[in-house]
């Protein structure tokens, strides 16, 4: 499996669970919310984590592009966990406002780092790693 293709398909899986906790709160199924958030924040970090632990490093040792392309997604990574945290202090309090406008600044970051992996990233490592492998480690992780 190429690389772009399983991380884009956890992407994807993120993007679905985000949309099931919003909908949770617009319903005001605070229960059910705060259950799909800290679902859909687990994963997001495990996805975070495939990157910043096995895949940019591999890309970064085999290209010596250390201050290119990885360097923003991790800077972005930092962004969406500030927001995830803000997301998260919503559900606890139960804020919908505050959720839905935490939830939005979170989704057009999300959206433009995705594209940027999925269209520049992504395709660059599976140019320049053994995709096989580097997806087997990425999946020992844990499963999105």
């Amino acid at each position: 499996m190429f690389i772009a293709q399983y991380l884009t398909e956890e992407h994807r899986k993120c993007d679905r669970l985000y949309a099931e906790a919003e909908e949770a709160v617009l319903k005001g199924d605070w229960d059910k919310a705060k259950e799909l958030y800290e679902k859909f924040k687990e994963k997001t970090l495990l996805h975070f984590e495939k990157e910043e632990e096995v895949l940019f490093p591999e890309f970064e040792e085999r290209t010596g592009m250390t201050m290119g392309p990885t360097q923003v997604m991790r800077m972005e990574h930092n962004q969406a966990r500030e927001l995830l945290e803000r997301l998260g202090r919503a559900v606890e309090e139960k804020n919908k406002d505050e959720f839905l406008s935490a939830g939005e600044s979170l989704m057009i970051l999300i959206q433009q780092h995705n594209m940027k992996e999925e269209q520049i990233l992504y395709p660059m490592t599976d140019q320049n790693l053994p995709s096989d492998e580097v997806v087997e480690k990425m999946s020992q992780l844990g499963e999105v």
